[in-house]
């Protein structure tokens, strides 16, 4: 890496948890320079969720950009660009008010076997006001368990369902079509990350049970297993809700979010009146939790 690449990138801390906003950096230029690249995946690996402002590249340029981390994903329920295999729009309009909610705490794409591991968002319109999105820490999240819950959760695993979430409203007929293509998939509750060797805690709103929670050690009677095997799911998943491991990010035409899937959640705030909200979304793919 030459100097003067390693110094053209100025990064502002966003929060103690994670986030940082990068200055001074063009991600078309990334998508070219190995260099300028490679210091862009080691701030991610830092801080999780990186922002930059002010990026006016073309759709094959966020595509170029994101397949440096890896081969890009299609979306099953959410629209691509016919054009940019791999580049889903997530686009929100006052003509169709239904389709607004996205509100909820969770880990891109779960329910796949092999989740993805991290996306590249870009702002192409948004409310004037509101329409923020946060993420959250699940590295610290972990880290910050009690030790007997750390004790309980070693060795389980949930299951994770396109179904029940994306699949929900749909005719039954093809809500079980969506789940015959995409059975729920199971991974540990507590993950490692590949890269970083951080314990994440891997549970969201993907995830619908425990898979071996039943067992003599945790089950004396049917009401130790219904009653704690859903309060410790509830519980593990609201570790998101804290805003000690957040941070909250207002969007603007043109900024641009690159997270890493297999550390934290996000969340996108439905704060504002039925107007246009444009994202658009590149999904890199992963690799099985463990």
């Amino acid at each position: 890496m030459s100097a003067s690449t390693a110094t053209r990138i100025r990064v502002e801390p966003l929060t103690c948890a994670l986030g940082a906003e990068l200055i001074g950096v063009n991600l078309s230029d990334a998508s070219r320079d190995e260099g300028l690249f490679a210091e862009i995946n080691a701030l991610l690996l830092k801080h999780k969720v990186l922002f930059l402002r002010d990026q006016t590249m073309s759709r094959a340029e966020h595509v170029a950009f994101a397949r440096r981390f890896g081969e890009l994903e299609d979306h099953p329920v959410a629209g691509s660009d016919p054009e940019n295999p791999g580049l889903v729009r997530i686009y929100k309009s006052p003509e169709a008010p239904n389709d607004r909610y996205e509100n909820s705490w969770h880990t891109d794409a779960t329910w796949r076997e092999k989740p993805p591991m991290g996306c590249v968002l870009r702002c192409v319109e948004c409310p004037p006001v509101g329409g923020d999105t946060m993420w959250a820490n699940m590295a610290l999240a972990y880290e910050n368990l009690p030790a007997n819950v750390k004790t309980q959760i070693a060795g389980l695993r949930a299951r994770h369902s396109i179904e029940c979430t994306f699949g929900a409203a749909m005719p039954i007929e093809k809500r079980l079509a969506l789940k015959a293509l995409y059975p729920d998939a199971e991974h540990p509750v507590v993950r490692t990350h590949p890269q970083t060797g951080e314990k994440v805690l891997f549970v969201n709103g993907f995830t619908t049970h425990f898979t071996n929670f039943h067992t003599p050690d945790n089950v004396r009677v049917g009401q130790d297993f219904t009653q704690g095997t859903s309060g410790l799911l509830q519980y593990l998943i609201s570790q998101a809700m804290i805003p000690e491991y957040q941070v909250r990010w207002r969007w603007k035409p043109n900024t641009v979010a690159i997270w890493d899937n297999r550390c934290t959640q996000h969340y996108a705030v439905m704060d504002y009146p039925p107007c246009h909200r444009k994202m658009e979304r590149a999904g890199i793919m992963g690799d099985t939790p463990f």
